[in-house]
């Protein structure tokens, strides 16, 4: 009997880019640390609750140790500075497919990185647009095609017309799908998006309680 290949998971990772991501979200009284590191867990436990997937966390600055303590043993860690270096060494991990997570999106449906996955069947990159600007999630198959490559080193999440400029980029139209759109904690006003009848962002949560989520 033929061996059946080994399976290769998609990388679900998440960016912990910026040293102060999230951190202007925080409310009055909660340390702007403390609440960037609780996005990030939050984002992270999306990822690695997840069936099928293989959770991951991206660095940069490449020296990150708090970071790094809110992932489970033996997740890989990558330290690349550029979206194009991420999916890059997420490939030579042996991941096919990845999808990399802005780290201030807690309370991301799960349902939402299944459907970038799904449009990887027809298209070799796909995105969740950001309420605002930019991206909250960017899918693709790897290794990516020259296009794509070449427009990620000068794009991250946060650029505000990310999704446009990718379209610009490849060779026709279509190649860049849009998944449902949804939000980023930026700034205090972001907190109004949260819902509290969503489960999960429990550390998120936490940090809030007793505290007015309206703008």
């Amino acid at each position: 009997m033929t061996e059946a290949p080994p399976r290769r998971d998609p990388y679900v990772a998440v960016l912990a880019t910026r040293q102060d991501a999230g951190a202007g979200a925080a409310p009055p009284g909660v340390d702007p640390g403390e609440f960037r590191l609780a996005l990030l867990e939050d984002t992270y436990e999306i990822a690695a609750g997840l069936d099928l997937v293989t959770p991951a966390l991206v660095l940069d600055p490449p020296d990150q140790p708090d970071a790094e303590a809110v992932t489970w043993p033996g997740t890989p860690i990558v330290r690349e500075p550029t979206l194009t270096g991420a999916f890059t060494a997420l490939h030579a991990l042996g991941a096919t497919e990845a999808v990399l997570l802005a780290a201030d999106a807690p309370d991301l449906p799960g349902l939402h990185i299944g459907k970038l996955l799904r449009a990887l069947g027809h298209a070799p990159a796909a995105a969740c647009r950001a309420d605002g600007g930019g991206l909250v999630a960017l899918a693709a198959r790897l290794p990516l095609p020259d296009w794509l490559a070449a427009a990620l080193r000068e794009t991250g999440l946060d650029t505000p017309d990310a999704l446009a400029r990718l379209r610009a980029a490849a060779p026709r139209p279509g190649l860049v799908p849009q998944g449902p759109a949804w939000h980023r904690l930026r700034t205090r006003d972001d907190l109004g998006r949260l819902d509290p009848g969503l489960e999960g962002w429990e550390n998120t949560r936490a940090l809030l309680e007793g505290r007015p989520l309206s703008r």
